[in-house]
């Protein structure tokens, strides 16, 4: 549906380098990324406001590198929603529709079908500048939806909400993707809205994507250790491969010998070990985990709904634990406790 081919573009100091993408038809893709990394200045190469030095943006097979962002057929969702403040909710929604100079008979159905979608025609008539924020996305999503693209583009679109808000307009999102027919390119840095919206994940830093695959590829099998910290992973351990057996790799991390699978090194390759806080669990008793170890909590961190606890095993951990569990077991500052984890929840990668 759209191919990236090796773009490349600079604006002063920085740079978009050698950036190639697949995105499929229907696909819900994400670009996801810190802020700085370039994210926004790709989806404006792709929907032509920007033109790239180097490469190409090919959309259902034609070549549209160099043209205008109309003769793209694109829909454009702007963080700060863009609408026309002159005009009231159904005059923004039809806009485009009449540029096209679309019959008013069918203008009338879109807005009606449009509206009745996204539950928001009560506010057909209500002046822009009176909306709250969710309901402001909305209208800008119904103008984009409105002249029928096969592909919307959509730049941090829930980045000025409120959680209460993001959360029902992500749920919106979701259905309106299931419909069907519609190709969804997404920048955020929200971690979250990439886990709850992507088919798949295009990981960008520094001005070139560095990894591209599902949510469980990307957040449980981060190809770097940037990518790992980025995503939320501190469980970062240096180790080398002492033996192997088949798949297995034993290797030894400060000492402790930590089990993991993979087929990709050999004995003697220096590797880190990368697994998330929540595929880690704290007991009193053996359990069928491959790894196993003793250590002692150096601090409790509370983080949301969770807490990390940090234990020190002769390498630091850390765990993903519920208050109720923390309660239950009596975690505190010093208590020696058993952490396990099994080897099919490591990532390993080359050091």
């Amino acid at each position: 549906m759209i191919k990236v081919e090796n773009i490349c573009n600079s604006w002063g100091e920085f740079s978009l380098r050698n950036i190639s993408l697949d995105i499929k038809e229907n696909e819900y893709f994400i670009i996801l990324g810190p802020t700085g990394a370039g994210k926004t200045l790709l989806l404006e190469i792709i929907a032509g406001l920007h033109f790239p030095k180097e490469g190409k943006v090919i959309i259902d097979k034609n070549d549209v590198t160099f043209l205008n962002p109309e003769k793209r057929g694109l829909g454009f969702v702007y963080q700060d929603f863009s609408l026309f403040p002159h005009l009231n909710v159904k005059k923004n929604i039809e806009y485009g529709l009449k540029l096209r100079k679309v019959p008013e008979d069918e203008r009338e159905k879109k807005i009606s079908d449009l509206t009745d979608l996204l539950k928001i025609k009560h506010l057909l008539q209500r002046d822009t500048n009176t909306l709250s924020g969710g309901e402001k996305q909305k209208v800008a999503l119904a103008r984009a939806l409105a002249i029928n693209p096969k592909i919307i583009l959509m730049d941090e679109p829930f980045s000025a909400l409120d959680e209460n808000t993001k959360s029902k307009l992500i749920t919106d999102m979701k259905e309106l993707h299931k419909s069907g027919g519609i190709t969804f390119v997404h920048v955020t840095h929200s971690q979250e809205e990439a886990i709850l919206l992507a088919d798949r994940i295009g990981i960008m830093m520094n001005g070139t994507i560095v990894q591209v695959g599902t949510p469980d590829d990307i957040f449980y099998k981060p190809m770097t250790k940037e990518i790992a910290r980025f995503v939320k992973i501190e469980n970062i351990w240096e180790g080398k491969v002492t033996d192997k057996k088949e798949e297995e790799l034993f290797i030894d991390v400060n000492g402790k010998q930590i089990v993991a699978l993979s087929d990709h090194f050999k004995v003697g390759d220096g590797v880190r070990l990368i697994i998330r806080p929540e595929d880690i669990l704290i007991g009193k008793g053996s359990t069928s985990a491959r790894n196993e170890f003793k250590g002692k909590v150096t601090s409790i961190v509370k983080h949301g709904f969770y807490h990390i606890v940090r234990v020190d095993c002769g390498f630091q951990v850390e765990v993903a634990v519920t208050k109720q569990s923390i309660e239950n077991m009596g975690i505190k500052e010093g208590k020696e406790i058993n952490i396990f984890f099994k080897a099919t929840a490591i990532q390993v990668i080359k050091r």
